[in-house]
């Protein structure tokens, strides 16, 4: 059983930066593959980054790369999302989740646990 917890979102303008944390409980952590996803309003949940267990691989959707760079500390079993060059259509709710899948885990019915969600809100 993994338990993920979100934070570090709120508010900033266009071109602001925003870290999101995602601490996890439980002894698997180090062994899951970590995504992040995010949903706006009235639109359907959308993929967003995974990193590996070993950190040896990463993925981002083609709308934030170069902009936002994933991370993971398995010493503090904790994931982590940079977001930088933040655009108002990156405001959404950010959910971080844990899958056993591996690095080629996109599609979230492959993800076994999720955090609550965290805001993010960029305005123009």
């Amino acid at each position: 059983q993994v338990q993920l917890v979100e934070s570090g979102g709120g508010w900033t303008q266009a071109g602001g930066s925003l870290r999101l944390s995602c601490a996890a409980s439980g002894r698997t952590f180090s062994t899951q593959t970590m995504g992040w996803f995010r949903q706006a309003p009235g639109k359907e949940r959308e993929f967003v980054s995974l990193i590996s267990w070993s950190g040896g691989s990463v993925n981002y959707a083609d709308s934030v790369k170069g902009r936002f760079t994933i991370s993971r500390d398995n010493a503090k079993n904790t994931a982590y999302l940079q977001m930088n060059s933040l655009k108002p259509e990156d405001t959404a709710v950010y959910y971080c989740a844990a899958s056993s899948y591996g690095a080629w885990a996109i599609k979230d019915y492959q993800y076994d646990y999720w955090g609550q969600g965290t805001q993010v809100t960029v305005s123009s």
